[in-house]
């Protein structure tokens, strides 16, 4: 660690964690948008789950401008952001994993959007990548006006656009490593139920490239261990999963 980065009044430094493995395709457009960024406050740090590929070559490759890193096996990517996170020193937490990046001012506008003291995260909207690395759309998180009426039928946050205050892990815990897929999700609804305050950026953070392991059976099943778990109407979460089943199933066949 670079224990000389601390935080100012009006600059507070902000982790970036990204949690990779074999991520060598994309992961170099991933570290230069948090080493370039305008903002120059920054602490850095790579979790490396045991890469086989050329992912450590590229880390080495800029290990001057990242504050720690490591290469070894672990639980799964939620394990390994909870790694990161105990490492953080940083008043702000922010988490770009391997296949994504965030756009040069984006933690200029956090640090900005962060200095009421009652804001404990952000959230903001994602632009999204094809697996041709076209742009696909741009998606919004469902905002707190809509999160009572929507928060267990959609993830209420946006996780790749949250900057979260480190008080708030100390709070509510880290990310629940029982699910594999859906630790994410399970960590946003703590957050509603806590009445954590938060603020909508109305502006994309980065870009998320789709593909990856979420969206599919595996994902809906856990999330309907999650819900239920969460406190959410049985009959409810039943209907959901199988209307959500039944459109994969459709889907798939559509395109096969």
């Amino acid at each position: 660690m670079n224990s000389q980065k601390k935080s100012y009044d009006n600059k507070p430094l902000i982790s970036i964690i990204t949690v990779v493995y074999n991520g060598e395709k994309h992961l170099e457009e991933t570290i230069l948008s948090v080493i370039n960024q305008t903002y120059d406050n920054i602490e850095y740090i790579i979790i490396d789950g045991g890469s086989t590929d050329g992912t450590l070559e590229i880390i080495k490759k800029y290990e001057d401008r990242i504050d720690y890193w490591v290469s070894e096996r672990d639980g799964g990517i939620y394990d390994a952001m909870n790694k990161g996170i105990r490492l953080c020193k940083g008043e702000i937490i922010g988490i770009v994993n391997a296949d994504d990046f965030i756009y040069l001012d984006t933690l200029a506008k956090v640090s900005s959007a962060l200095q009421d003291q009652e804001v404990m995260f952000v959230y903001a909207k994602l632009d999204l990548l094809g697996e041709d690395g076209k742009f696909f759309k741009t998606i919004d998180s469902i905002g707190e006006e809509h999160i009572k009426y929507r928060v267990f039928k959609h993830m209420p946050f946006l996780h790749p656009t949250m900057f979260v205050k480190k008080s708030v892990y100390d709070q509510i815990g880290l990310f629940d490593t029982g699910y594999k897929l859906s630790a994410d999700y399970d960590f946003t609804l703590k957050l509603v139920e806590n009445g954590i305050k938060s603020k909508r950026l109305d502006f994309s953070t980065g870009v998320f490239r789709l593909g990856g392991q979420s969206g599919g059976v595996k994902s809906y099943i856990e999330n309907h261990r999650l819900l239920l778990r969460h406190g959410v109407n049985p009959l409810f979460v039943y209907v959901n999963t199988a209307i959500l089943l039944t459109k994969l199933f459709f889907r798939r066949l559509i395109k096969r």
